[in-house]
């Protein structure tokens, strides 16, 4: 069995979780942090216009004459993160606090200067938002630094929490290959990821374990088939060999009634030993895809070419054939094979009197062919049985004729060759013994292939 690797990329899922998580977590909190300071700016921004502008409309309605104390003006009208600095005629500066030097001293933002009459003007300053900005900026810092803490924290519990169904796994696989194979996952859940994954693991075990029994179960069965098949051999050599050593026990001077019956007895073992070696043969045949020469086959033909053979055999046995002439597709001395074994059969089980019915019926779709004997019959829990390899039944074997046990196998498997069945059935009302029914699909001449065909394996 070639092995193909897939070659999966065991990086640790925990980790590569954690580390994508913290990633979207970071990249989050760095976008929040932006947009929550732009909006800040923004906002204060706009602030500050509404104030410069309500200030301005302030200014307009009281400045109507000349200001005569400057300091008093700006105490008066500052107010709201707006300073209103005054400029006299002669370049002064003046505030709330009094005379300064240079507006850069004040530490605001100018915003505008507006003249005010008789040499006057008045300069609007706002507070720098920068150290606001600063402390939005250290707060969101902190408290991203603190959430991106606490996100680790959570999910290296809940990631191992979440992760405990794959250890799960890996547990039961490692128990399973230390000899525990009876253990399953049994999700509760199927509809979930790791519910179906679980399932999907569950029925691999099923399916190696079902294969594993199978093969168990194959090779025992190979093991018994070759046991009984050495038994059945051994018993017509056994008699070969009897017989060949009583010959020469015998030796020159023995009388010829003797000898003529120690010859016949070899003859017969031996013609016993080939008919099973054949058999075998064809088992093996069949197991590896009979090579059937398709043409067209007058089945009822082919069933009075056998009857008459049997008749050869066992000129008391009273064979009655009826029914239809219908031609089916077929190697034709395989499907005699078929009809010779389902005639032997009945006829080593049919009673003194000897009676056997074949029937042909043709249908639409398939052709049926019926054996019926008058023998003991086959037992309703056997008749599946019975086309097992080297099986034989108890009255079969205290009769004194039974054969090896693989004819109905061999007839069984050449009839799926065919593409239809054979099957052990129950007998119709008012008949006891057993009713062989075999079925042969329908197939026109001109369907007919020119070449050999490789059968399936049945």
């Amino acid at each position: 069995m070639n092995t193909r690797n897939v070659g999966l990329r065991t990086f640790s899922l925990r980790r590569r979780v954690t580390l994508m998580v913290i990633l979207v977590v970071g990249v989050a909190l760095l976008a929040m942090a932006f947009a929550v300071q732009t909006a800040f700016q923004l906002q204060s921004a706009r602030e500050l216009d509404r104030k410069v502008e309500a200030k301005l409309a302030q200014l307009d309605r009281v400045v109507k004459v000349r200001i005569l104390h400057p300091t008093d003006f700006s105490a008066k009208y500052s107010s709201n993160g707006v300073t209103v600095v005054v400029r006299r005629p002669d370049r002064k500066l003046f505030n709330y606090n009094g005379e300064v030097d240079s507006i850069a001293e004040l530490g605001g933002r100018v915003q505008l200067e507006k003249p005010v009459g008789f040499g006057y003007s008045v300069i609007l300053l706002t507070d720098s938002p920068e150290p606001a900005q600063n402390r939005l900026r250290n707060v969101l810092l902190l408290v991203g630094l603190g959430t991106l803490g606490l996100t680790v924290i959570v999910l290296v519990v809940s990631i191992r929490l979440a992760l405990r169904p794959l250890e799960v796994m890996a547990g039961l696989s490692r128990s399973i290959a230390l000899g525990d194979r009876g253990r399953r996952l049994a999700p509760i859940r199927t509809n979930t990821e790791l519910g179906r994954t679980a399932v999907a693991f569950d029925q691999m075990l099923d399916a190696l374990e079902g294969a594993e029994a199978h093969a168990r179960a194959s090779e025992q069965q190979t093991r018994r088939f070759v046991a009984d098949a050495a038994h059945e051999l051994r018993t017509p050599l056994a008699g070969v060999q009897a017989a060949a050593e009583t010959l020469v026990r015998l030796g020159p001077g023995a009388q010829q009634d003797d000898v003529e019956r120690m010859q016949v007895m070899m003859v017969r073992e031996a013609r016993r030993a080939t008919r099973l070696v054949e058999d075998l043969l064809a088992l093996a045949q069949i197991d590896a895809g009979l090579e059937l020469r398709f043409e067209a086959v007058h089945l009822l033909g082919l069933v009075e070419s056998e009857v008459e053979r049997l008749s050869l055999l066992a000129p008391s046995l009273d064979v009655e054939v009826s029914g239809d002439d219908p031609v089916v597709a077929g190697d034709p001395l395989r499907l005699g094979q078929v009809v010779g074994n389902l005639l032997d059969n009945a006829r080593r089980h049919a009673s003194a009197e000897g009676v056997v019915h074949v029937r042909v019926t043709r249908y639409p779709q398939h052709v049926e062919l019926v054996v019926l004997d008058n023998g003991p019959g086959v037992p309703a829990a056997e008749r599946e049985r019975i086309f097992s390899r080297l099986v034989r039944l108890d009255t079969a074997r205290t009769t004194g004729k039974a054969g090896a046990g693989l004819g109905l196998s061999i007839a069984k498997g050449i009839a799926r060759a065919h593409g239809g069945d054979l099957a052990c059935v129950e007998p119709p009302a008012g008949h006891r013994g057993a009713a062989f029914r075999l079925v042969l699909p329908v197939t026109t001449a001109q369907d007919l292939p020119t070449a050999p065909i490789p059968a399936v394996t049945p």
